[in-house]
């Protein structure tokens, strides 16, 4: 296990803090190309390239990517160090900064400690249980009128349901109807998530940076107007009149700008994570027919299936809990492909992890990806087993060896709405049809995001 080291005053206040020369000498690992260092190894291939530096140099590695040094943390003892922070030794916002504050500065992976707690206490009001009903009505509605204009035969689910992600979060999250207005907000979106990993940093003219921060002007200026109109008419269920209608402790509102960077950061935050574990969990059933069959009457034993004329019953809020096997085949989903494969954070003072001390400044991360495959924790490590995921194999197993929504302070904020939405899927879906692979196995894009190259083509067939 790891222990804290002595406690230092902190002295590095912002990502472009550079280490002095030499600080890393003592931790084992490689700098690879000059100037360029191992970037496009790991873009080329980001798990066999971790996975190589650990067989290679053990669970504490450094290695120059993206500009400058980072040191891996590999292992469950990691991730809970990490991400649970006793200390409060890690910056998150310094961690993530590099990556997204030109976009989506001050959103709740961009705080630390007291802010972060604060804000997050806060928005936690759009995930209690009324708003989480109304969402699961949106829903359900949604995807119902989807899956029916999909109808039988061949289609590449990964952009689909990407769309249909949008435009559900359109209707849930900010509580419009589909159609132009709604296409415009999706776009900005888009713009923004694709600009957050472009290689070139500035906005240059005709760049996706520049795209993106076009997008994210349109978007301020939107939930700007919105927040105001929203606290000035009152209410609304749908997760943004929550936000713009949330309170600090001492009931004060949150101010505008902070609503509206949180609006434009969940929304990033959830439609491409959702996307792409959505996408894995239809890939693994339709690999495996007799999970896709065990799933199928589950949800019939608990909706009741399809009623007459075809209309498939919708999925209950109160019964969200009652689609077990769907839950955990989920999760399995989830630790084979971690929609978030690796997280970044920031050394605020001196620490020691496996024999090594690593000093205040350093940037380091955890690999989930990497953990979910570990044969010490998993039985079946690189096999689709939702059995991984009974009562008694979660009791037995090191609590933070499965973290695809993260863990401690940083705990996806909005987990339970996307099992909510994963599980409405396989409601709306699985009594429809049966779902089989069209062209092979696809080959998937690791990251930032995992999505398969091909878009998942699948082939759909009307049951009953």
């Amino acid at each position: 296990m790891a222990t804290l080291a002595e406690h230092k005053p902190v002295e590095f206040t912002h990502w472009s803090d550079r280490l002095p020369d030499g600080a890393l000498d003592h931790i084992p690992g490689e700098g690879g190309w000059p100037v360029v260092g191992n970037t496009f190894r790991m873009l080329a291939d980001p798990h066999g390239f971790a996975r190589r530096m650990y067989e290679t140099y053990g669970p504490v590695y450094k290695n120059w990517a993206f500009g400058g040094w980072q040191v891996a943390l590999i292992g469950a003892d990691a991730n809970e160090l990490m991400l649970f922070d006793r200390g409060k030794l890690f910056s998150s916002e310094q961690g993530w900064g590099p990556i997204l504050d030109q976009l989506f500065p001050r959103g709740l992976m961009l705080l630390d400690f007291d802010h972060h707690r604060a804000d997050r206490r806060a928005l936690s009001i759009a995930f209690k249980p009324e708003p989480m009903r109304h969402y699961s009505g949106s829903l359900n509605r949604g995807i119902a009128q989807r899956m029916e204009q999909w109808g039988e035969g061949e289609m590449r689910f990964y952009p689909s349901i990407k769309e249909l992600t949008l435009d559900l979060a359109a209707d849930s999250f900010i509580g419009i109807e589909w159609g132009p207005e709604a296409d415009k907000i999706n776009t900005a979106f888009i713009d923004m998530v694709q600009a957050s990993v472009a290689p070139v940093r500035k906005p240059l003219p005709f760049t996706q940076m520049k795209k993106g921060v076009d997008g994210r002007k349109f978007l301020v200026e939107y939930f700007t107007k919105e927040t105001h109109r929203r606290r000035a008419e009152g209410g609304g269920q749908d997760m943004f009149s929550q936000f713009a209608t949330a309170t600090h402790e001492d009931g004060s509102l949150m101010p505008v700008d902070e609503v509206v960077d949180h609006m434009n950061f969940l929304m990033m935050a959830a439609h491409d994570t959702i996307t792409s574990s959505a996408t894995s969990l239809i890939w693994l059933l339709a690999k495996h027919p007799e999970w896709q069959e065990k799933l199928r009457q589950e949800v019939i034993s608990v909706t009741g299936g399809v009623e007459a004329k075809g209309k498939v019953r919708d999925l209950a809020y109160e019964d969200l809990g009652k689609l077990e096997l769907s839950e955990m085949a989920f999760k399995e989903a989830l630790r084979m492909v971690p929609p978030v494969p690796s997280t970044p954070r920031r050394a605020l003072r001196d620490f020691e992890y496996g024999g090594f001390t690593i000093p205040a400044g350093t940037p380091v991360g955890i690999n989930a990806h990497m953990v979910h495959h570990m044969a010490e924790h998993w039985e079946t490590p690189d096999s689709f087993n939702p059995m991984h995921f009974t009562p008694e194999a979660v009791k037995a197993r090191h609590k933070y060896a499965w973290v695809p929504f993260g863990g401690g302070a940083h705990m996806c904020l909005g987990l339970h709405f996307a099992y909510m939405q994963v599980k409405i899927l396989l409601a709306q879906m699985l009594p429809r049809y049966e779902i089989e692979l069209a062209a092979g196995d696809p080959e998937w894009q690791p990251w930032p995001i995992p999505k398969p190259k091909d878009g998942l083509r699948i082939r759909l067939k009307k049951l009953g």
